[in-house]
C-alpha cells in the first residue's frame, strides 16, 4: 500500500469517526433542546444550578459519538467511560440522599415549628401526586411507572430521581428528572395564575401576625423526633428523611459547624454537578424523543398544577376556619421547591399589598412540602417497590 492509499484510508476513517457522519436527526433535536435549557438557565436564571449541568450532560451525549465515548459500557474486565462510573451514583441511589443531606443543612424548620398547622398545607400540596398516579394508571402505565411519574408533582428533583430509580424505572428517569427540575424552574410562571384564579383579592390581601419565637431546644429535638416517628411508621422513607434531618441536626446542634458548612456548601455543590450531568446524559435523542416522553411531561405538568391547587385549597380552608387570619397564598408554597415557592407566595401577596410580608409564613408549608414529598415517595415505594 503506497503513501497515497494510506493517507486516503486514514482520512476516510477520520471522516467516518466524526459526528457529522454518525449523527441522526434525533441527536440534533436534543442538541437544540439542550440549547433551550442553557438559555433558561443562563439568560432567565431558572434554577441554573440544576438546569445548566443537565443541559450540558444532554449536549455531551447527543453530540454524535459522544454517548459511546463517555459511557463505553464494556464487558467484564473492560473499563467504562467517565459517565459510566459517575452514573453509579444514580444507579445505586447515592446522589439523591446526599442532596437531601445538604438541603437539611441549609433549611430552617423554625417557621414550621412555630406554626405546626402549616404541615397541613404541605400535605395538601401532595394532592397532585396521587391524582396524577390515578391518571397515569388510567392511561395504561403500570403501577411502578405511574408512581414514578406522579412524584413529579412533589416539585422535588432528588425525590423524583430516588423513587424512579428505586422502582427500577430507568427508562423513564431522564424524562421524569428533566420534567421535575424544569417545572421547579418554571414555578414563577406556572403558579401565579393558579394562585390568582383560586383566591380572592381580599384573601390575597390578608396580613399575618409575626411568628412566635422558636427555642434552640425545639430546633434540635425536631429533626430527631421527625426521623424517629417517620422511621417507625414508614421505614421506606428513611433514606431521604433521615439524610434531610441529619443535615438539619448538624446545623441546629451548633456543635458540628464544620460538618454543616461542608454539607451545605462543598458536598451539595459537588453532588449537584454530578447528578445534573449524568441525568442529562441519559436524555439521548434516539430513546428520549417518543410519545411516552411527551405524555410523561404532560402528566408532570398536571401533577405540579394539582399540587399547587391542593396547597391553596387547604390554605383557603384554614383561612375560613381561622376567621380570616391565614393568607391562603402561603398554601401554594406547600410544593417542596425551597425557597422559590415561598418567594412566589410573597411576590403575589405583595402585588396586592406592597408592604405585606408573607415569606416566613410561606416557609412553613414550603419546608413541610419537602417532608411531605419524601413521605409520599416512601409510601409509593412501600406499595410498588
Amino acid at each position: 500500500m503506497n503513501f497515497i492509499e494510506v493517507l486516503r484510508d486514514s482520512l476516510s476513517r477520520l471522516i467516518d469517526s466524526t459526528g457529522f457522519v454518525q449523527g441522526n436527526w434525533e441527536n440534533y433535536v436534543m442538541l437544540l433542546v439542550s440549547f433551550v435549557l442553557f438559555y433558561l438557565a443562563i439568560a432567565k436564571k431558572f434554577e441554573p444550578l440544576l438546569l445548566l449541568p443537565i443541559a450540558f450532560g444532554m449536549m455531551l451525549v447527543n453530540i454524535p459519538g459522544g454517548y459511546a465515548t463517555l459511557y463505553a459500557e464494556g464487558g467484564e474486565g473492560q473499563a467504562g467511560g467517565l459517565l459510566y462510573y459517575l452514573y453509579m451514583g444514580v444507579d445505586k441511589v447515592i446522589f439523591p440522599p446526599l442532596i437531601f443531606l445538604g438541603i437539611g443543612a441549609m433549611t430552617d424548620f423554625g417557621p414550621l415549628i412555630a406554626n405546626p398547622k402549616s404541615l397541613l398545607m404541605g400535605a395538601g400540596a401532595q394532592l397532585g401526586i396521587f391524582i396524577t398516579f390515578i391518571g397515569a394508571i388510567l392511561l395504561g402505565f403500570k403501577g411502578a411507572a405511574a408512581a414514578a411519574i406522579a412524584i413529579i408533582g412533589g416539585a422535588d428533583g432528588p425525590t423524583a430521581i430516588w423513587l424512579t430509580q428505586m422502582l427500577k424505572q430507568t427508562e423513564l428517569l431522564p424524562t421524569i428528572a428533566i420534567a421535575a427540575y424544569s417545572y421547579m424552574a418554571l414555578i414563577p410562571i406556572i403558579q401565579p395564575p393558579l394562585m390568582k384564579l383560586l383566591t380572592t383579592k381580599k384573601e390575597r390581601s390578608i396580613r399575618m401576625g409575626q411568628l412566635r419565637p422558636v427555642t434552640k431546644t425545639q430546633k434540635i429535638v425536631f429533626p430527631i423526633a421527625v426521623t424517629a416517628i417517620c422511621g417507625l411508621f414508614l421505614p421506606s422513607a428513611l433514606p431521604l428523611i433521615g439524610m434531610l434531618m441529619l443535615g438539619n441536626l448538624l446545623k441546629e446542634s451548633t456543635v458540628t459547624e464544620r460538618l454543616a458548612k461542608t454539607a451545605s456548601n462543598e458536598l451539595i455543590n459537588i453532588v449537584t454537578i454530578l447528578l445534573g450531568v449524568v441525568v442529562g446524559s441519559k436524555a439521548v435523542g434516539t430513546t428520549f424523543l417518543s410519545g411516552v416522553t411527551l405524555l410523561v411531561i404532560a402528566l408532570g405538568l398536571v401533577a405540579f398544577c394539582f399540587g399547587t391547587i391542593g396547597g391553596l385549597l387547604i390554605g383557603k380552608l384554614m383561612c375560613k376556619l381561622s376567621g380570616g387570619k391565614i393568607n391562603p397564598l402561603i398554601g401554594s408554597a406547600g410544593v417542596s421547591a425551597v425557597p422559590m415557592a415561598a418567594r412566589v407566595s410573597q411576590k403575589v401577596g405583595q402585588d396586592e399589598v406592597p408592604d405585606n410580608y408573607l415569606l416566613m409564613h410561606a416557609m412553613g408549608p414550603n419546608v413541610a412540602g419537602v417532608i411531605g414529598s419524601a413521605v409520599a415517595a416512601g409510601i409509593l415505594f412501600a406499595f410498588f417497590g
